[in-house]
């Protein structure tokens, strides 16, 4: 608890999918320390990714905080819905970003099962990453269109991204 009081800037929220012998979902609490260490602060196992449950997990966390000024300043989650939601409930006041890692990881899925050919996806997945790892903003625009152009042969894949990742959650990203 002094640990997760002290070092309170980011913690990261992680979920997996019933991948233990109850198959209940299990939420990882962890901090991040200056030196870029990470603490366990904590875990919760769910029945299900119900809100109600995911919101009870969150409002136990939040307990661990002594003071309300300690509050995390940032939290980085997967894109997953009942935590998303919950989190504008529990921690609304906290910055939520989203990351990376578990983005490539969806987007590369998307990639496999759009794209037959291994050397095509290794292609649009390079683009991808040029996109993503753009280091100015006012170049975005020209790395999206460059990935769109890599993509040309699978409109789907473009799509998908710009709904579910790019328009929504552009400003977001965060390589954790």
């Amino acid at each position: 608890m002094e640990l997760c009081n002290a070092c309170n800037l980011v913690f990261l929220i992680d979920s997996t999918y019933k991948t233990n012998k109850h198959r209940l979902s299990l939420l990882d609490f962890v901090g991040v320390i200056p030196t870029r260490m990470t603490f366990s602060v904590g875990f919760a196992y769910l029945e299900g990714e119900r809100l109600n449950n995911v919101v009870w997990a969150l409002e136990r966390f939040q307990g661990l905080f002594l003071r309300c000024d300690a509050l995390s300043g940032v939290i980085v989650i997967d894109r997953g819905l009942s935590l998303m939601n919950a989190m504008k409930n529990v921690f609304s006041e906290c910055i939520n970003l989203l990351c990376r890692f578990h983005i490539d990881k969806n987007v590369k899925a998307k990639c496999k099962s759009l794209i037959g050919q291994k050397n095509a996806w290794d292609y649009i997945m390079n683009a991808w990453r040029s996109l993503v790892d753009c280091p100015f903003e006012h170049q975005f625009d020209d790395c999206l269109k460059k990935f769109e152009i890599a993509c040309s042969p699978s409109p789907m894949l473009v799509d998908y991204v710009n709904q579910t990742w790019i328009i929504p959650h552009k400003e977001k990203f965060l390589k954790a």
